[in-house]
């Protein structure tokens, strides 16, 4: 089963799908063989996502753990990309460890390579500049090469792997239904996909976040559009073939040693 937005209708759109005690079956696990879907819920919204993205911070904890090092009792951590540096910007150059080793926050990703944008991602091609834009500002994040990438989580500043018990992303530009989503991974497979809504009118901006009911995540398969971008490539609502995707905020609870 994938799970998908709960609405994708009107301005704001903002959703929980309480799935506890549910035994229901999700496709495309590791093992090869359906995995029982564990007691969960989605927050998702597109348009205005100020509402969604305070709901899922609640739902994740306080306080916000910052760059703190070490497992937290209880919180949550978070990346908006704002405190990337200059030398980290507008290029291809963010290190896949920066959120754990220069900015400790539990998270690792894994990917061909990975760009922070102060500009929308306009220094990639200039049509970019009219096709984005940003949840907090002023920076955003996209996978170099490709539109795929894994979030691992250790614990923050540290090598020990660690868990999470919920993940969400603000997407940025979803023009198509199931062009962007979140699949989620522990140690025996597949946790369950989950689809990101499609923009609203007059915003391009959506969010999805899952949390379930215990600390069993263990990585996260991001998904953001269907092509990488580049330069000459157009997005779908610019005259493209593909459906271009970015992202801007990260939330997550806080990581816990495994």
């Amino acid at each position: 089963m994938r799970a998908r937005g709960i609405s994708r209708t009107g301005v704001s759109m903002v959703g929980i799908m309480a799935a506890l005690g549910v035994a229901a079956l999700v496709a495309g696990c590791n093992s090869g063989e359906d995995q029982p879907l564990l007691p969960h819920q989605v927050v998702s919204a597109s348009g205005d996502v100020t509402g969604a993205v305070a709901q899922f911070r609640g739902l994740l904890g306080d306080p916000l753990n910052g760059t703190t090092p070490g497992s937290q009792a209880a919180g949550r951590r978070e990346i908006n990309w704002d405190g990337v540096p200059a030398s980290f910007t507008d290029n291809d150059a963010l290190p896949a460890d920066f959120f754990n080793t220069r900015s400790p926050r539990g998270a690792v990703f894994t990917g061909p390579a990975f760009r922070v944008s102060d500009r929308n991602l306009a220094e990639v091609d200039p049509s970019y500049a009219g096709q984005f834009t940003f949840f907090s500002p002023q920076k955003t994040f996209a996978v170099a090469g490709s539109a795929v990438m894994e979030t691992e989580f250790q614990v923050p500043g540290a090598t020990t792997p660690a868990a999470v018990r919920g993940f969400g992303v603000v997407f940025v530009d979803v023009d198509r239904q199931g062009s962007a989503y979140l699949e989620f991974f522990g140690p025996s497979g597949s946790l369950g996909r989950f689809d990101a809504p499609v923009q609203s009118a007059g915003s391009p901006l959506s969010f999805l976040g899952v949390v379930f009911q215990d600390t069993v995540v263990t990585r996260v398969r991001i998904v953001s559009g269907n092509a990488a971008l580049g330069e000459g490539v157009r997005d779908v609502s610019d005259g493209g073939r593909e459906d271009l995707v970015v992202m801007d905020d990260f939330l997550y609870s806080e990581p816990q040693a495994r």
